[in-house]
């Protein structure tokens, strides 16, 4: 039960649900990819990502000082139909930014 409730708690935000849905769409992600996208501060988004990640949606690896993240994969049958409805809700997702790429990644 104490999983149950933190998977529907996971998915009590409008944050955590833009960044699963976003994760969805452009699969693994740096945190500074993830923060420069969003416009949020490290600390707040590293919170929701912890969040998301103990809820049992997201995988992190880790690439030196690098923390990538994605949707994990497999996913049991709750979290992957509530995948499925988040993507159905049509949310408007910031543009991707990468700073990872060019180089630009603060982290």
């Amino acid at each position: 039960m104490e999983i149950f409730l933190q998977t529907v708690s996971a998915l009590n935000d409008e944050t955590r649900i833009r960044l699963l849905a976003f994760l969805n769409q452009y699969g693994p992600l740096c945190v500074c990819d993830l923060q420069e996208s969003f416009g949020m501060i490290q600390s707040r988004l590293s919170r929701h990502l912890k969040i998301l990640k103990d809820a049992g949606f997201l995988r992190v690896d880790r690439q030196g000082t690098w923390a990538y993240y994605s949707i994990r994969s497999p996913q049991d049958r709750f979290r992957s139909e509530a995948l499925m409805e988040i993507t159905m809700l049509g949310i408007e997702l910031p543009p991707l930014i990468k700073p990872s790429q060019t180089g630009e990644c603060k982290i």
